[in-house]
């Protein structure tokens, strides 16, 4: 038996597009290729797949993946990844201190420091993002992730709130949009993406070519897609449609 990449996205939450990555790392390739193009799976490769999946729930990286499933030293990687869970155990319990400092603030107490505020918040899941964003994207995108960091030094907390608070409105919108059948091109779609642009540019300066590769990007990766969740409907490659329409016509 053997399933299509469309069959084997759906039944494992994973997106086609990330599957093709798979393939292009040489990390999942499909059992064959039709002559339609499409990748199909059988049963060994959806095998692969579940232990791909738990892997990366576990925290590791695409790379420590692979070598895993390539027959690298099991015991090796194990001791690798006991460390990481003991550096994970220490992280949490900063994590703890920091919501706890949190709740007494609200509670009335001293106020928390903005850099007291992110204390134990996962920095290696942010290098690996930035990873992979660079391995995607190109050395080019150094330069995004610096100016977006150096413009967050700024922030206060009801800085960070405002801009998130932001983002759910937009998000919202599209929402709003596509559930009506709003043609990408429409007025108030292409203002809504403008309003995004805008968004985006209190954080960092995309041009056409890197708010394209954003567009791209909450299509393809899972992080982002699942802000653009719709019941039976393609919610993320309708926003990435409408991004790039805006990149080629306005920026």
């Amino acid at each position: 038996m053997a399933w299509s990449i469309a069959q084997v996205a759906r039944m494992s939450k994973v997106t086609s597009r990330t599957l093709r990555h798979y393939d292009s790392i040489g990390l999942l390739s499909p059992a064959w290729v039709g002559d339609n193009g499409y990748r199909y799976y059988e049963k060994e490769q959806v095998h692969r797949l579940q232990q791909i999946l738990l892997l990366r729930d576990l925290g590791l990286g695409l790379d420590v993946v692979a070598e895993v499933l390539n027959g690298t030293d099991q015991l090796t990687v194990l001791r690798n990844h006991h460390r990481w869970l003991q550096d994970e155990k220490q992280r949490l319990d900063r994590l703890a201190g920091t919501v706890a400092r949190t709740i007494r603030e609200l509670e009335g107490g001293d106020e928390v420091k903005m850099e007291e505020l992110f204390d134990g918040f996962d920095a290696k899941k942010q290098e690996r993002h930035e990873a992979e964003l660079v391995e995607r994207f190109g050395e080019g995108v150094k330069e995004h992730i610096a100016e977006s960091k150096e413009k967050a030094k700024g922030w206060t907390r009801a800085d960070a709130d405002r801009f998130m608070g932001e983002w759910r409105e937009i998000a919202h919108e599209f929402g709003v949009l596509y559930k009506a059948g709003t043609a990408i091109d429409a007025p108030e779609t292409q203002e809504l993406v403008d309003r995004h642009h805008r968004w985006i540019r209190l954080s960092w300066t995309p041009d056409r070519e890197s708010y394209s590769g954003l567009a791209d990007l909450y299509a393809d990766s899972d992080e982002f897609r699942v802000n653009f969740e719709v019941e039976n409907g393609n919610m993320a490659e309708w926003v990435r449609d409408a991004m790039k329409h805006y990149a080629a016509t306005r920026l």
